[in-house]
């Protein structure tokens, strides 16, 4: 018996156009905080993931799986999976709609093993925004951006005012990089 899945997104959306100010393709997109255990570069054992901007409004990032990030002996951690996929995500409607956003829920379909050693190319989107509420998709491809798909996530995140960060984190976000508008 074959499940149909449900529909996605499962409201009636509008289709955004990405912002004026987000990146332009092949734009290589730093990390948002320097001690991001998703992209940040200052956090041992972290994902260290890597974007940049892709064609036709979409998010492309690299995970590189270690040792660090063993589940099973051999195979990445589900959890981390899950967690390059929230990152990936959440820089795709940072960077392309340029306003904060919160992971509201993240749903992920693992379909194959990541084996240590390999790296992992997701492709994040948009699929559509209702009011707060903003819908975005990807898969994880194993070894290359044509390679077979190992993951498929998809994410609801809300729209927060700015002062979500400085009100419920132990830092002023703006300290860590004032030119952004965007997620801290």
């Amino acid at each position: 018996m074959s499940r149909v899945p449900p529909k996605w997104p499962p409201v009636e959306v509008e289709h955004p156009a990405p912002h004026p100010d987000a990146p332009e393709q092949g734009t290589k997109l730093g990390p948002h905080y320097a001690h991001c255990f998703g992209c940040g570069d200052e956090t041992e054992g972290g994902l260290h993931l890597q974007t940049e901007c892709g064609h036709d409004a979409t998010i492309i990032a690299q995970f590189h799986v270690t040792d660090a990030h063993q589940g099973a002996p051999g195979l990445a951690h589900g959890g981390l999976l899950a967690c390059a996929f929230d990152e990936a995500l959440g820089s795709t409607v940072g960077q392309l709609l340029r306003k904060p956003a919160v992971t509201g829920k993240l749903e992920t379909d693992f379909l194959r093993p990541v084996p240590v050693g390999s790296t992992l190319h997701i492709a994040g989107k948009l699929d559509g925004v209702a009011g707060r509420k903003v819908y975005a998709s990807a898969d994880g491809r194993l070894d290359a951006p044509d390679g077979p798909i190992a993951l498929r996530a998809r994410a609801l995140f809300v729209i927060v005012d700015f002062s979500h960060f400085t009100e419920h984190g132990t830092a002023d976000p703006r300290d860590v990089h004032p030119d952004r508008d965007i997620n801290p």
